[in-house]
């Protein structure tokens, strides 16, 4: 009877497993509180790391942020300091996989990652939101307004991978190869690859590669490392790039004209890396396939404007929400 009850619970998601399977990334510390939400992916009672942001004098709109792949909801703190400021709710989640988030050994998706960030949302009694997604949060950005383009009101897309199909291109790798790749990280190898997303490095933008190389340090880091792998393919294989033509929503690309990101470019000769990552094009291609889309192209500017150019990312956004 004691081992029915143990496997009830473990299905119900409300006895938690050993760290192994629900390991999580610490040492940080994020410019607001993190809050938690108990999930059950799998079978493995999991949680997903959030921060919920409202504003002193709120004008009742909510803004949802969706972080890229090598990030987390720590490096959106200006953007959620000018949101409340200009009375909007901020609601950061780290997605299962990332962050302070549970990092456990399942199948991941990008409906499995948005149907997540749609029950938090449900929880919280959010029944509107405006979508900013970075990066791979532009691919999970898009997936998200596909499956509920009921309560997304707004779509923005700040330099988002995913509009092209990398898999067309780039040469596969198993998961046992990335997972080796990811093994053997280091700080250094970390801020070489996020040296590729701005024109000029500054050593400010050490931060974000401190944050990253946190995981480094971690007990838990073969099952990050894992995460890590797993998810790359999931980008590799789950391509959105054929489906905006079906996003009815009002989208606004912002695009960093700097910006040659390629997942997978170092599997890519010189000759190819050349052809791909050109964002300048992939934008205005990509507008062009929205029903109601606009873009905003900023020059010299890389991967992650709201980083390098928070005031010229900021007047975009802010443009647009109104």
């Amino acid at each position: 009877m004691r081992l029915l009850s143990f496997q009830i619970l473990a299905c119900l998601g409300l006895l938690f497993l050993p760290s192994v399977l629900v390991a999580q990334s610490t040492g940080v510390d994020y410019p607001y509180p993190v809050q938690f939400l108990s999930l059950n992916m799998e079978s493995k009672p999991v949680r997903m790391a959030y921060m919920d942001v409202r504003p002193a004098q709120p004008n009742g709109k909510t803004v949802l942020l969706l972080h890229g792949k090598n990030f987390n909801g720590y490096y959106w703190q200006t953007v959620i300091r000018w949101l409340t400021a200009n009375g909007y709710r901020a609601i950061v989640p780290d997605q299962v996989g990332w962050g302070k988030s549970s990092h456990p050994d399942i199948h991941y998706s990008f409906h499995r990652l948005a149907a997540n960030t749609r029950h938090l949302l449900d929880t919280l009694g959010v029944q509107k939101v405006t979508v900013l997604a970075h990066s791979m949060g532009g691919m999970l950005g898009t997936r998200f307004t596909l499956m509920y383009p009921e309560i997304v009101e707004k779509l923005v897309l700040e330099n988002p991978i995913g509009l092209e199909d990398y898999k067309t291109f780039v040469p596969y790798q198993t998961i046992e190869q990335q997972f080796q790749k990811e093994k053997s990280a280091t700080f250094e190898s970390y801020q070489q690859y996020q040296k590729s997303y701005y024109p000029v490095w500054k050593p400010e933008y050490d931060d974000l590669v401190r944050v990253q190389a946190s995981d480094l340090k971690s007990p838990d880091f073969n099952a990050i490392a894992w995460s890590n792998a797993v998810t790359y393919l999931m980008i590799y294989e789950q391509s959105v790039c054929y489906e905006f033509n079906r996003l009815k929503t009002p989208t606004l690309l912002i695009i960093g004209q700097e910006d040659r990101t390629v997942v997978g470019k170092n599997l890519l000769s010189k000759t190819e890396q050349a052809r791909h990552g050109l964002y300048p094009e992939l934008g205005r291609q990509t507008v062009k396939q929205l029903q109601s889309g606009k873009l905003v192209e900023l020059d010299g500017v890389g991967h992650i404007p709201h980083i390098q150019a928070p005031e010229r990312f900021l007047k975009a956004l802010g443009d647009f929400l109104k």
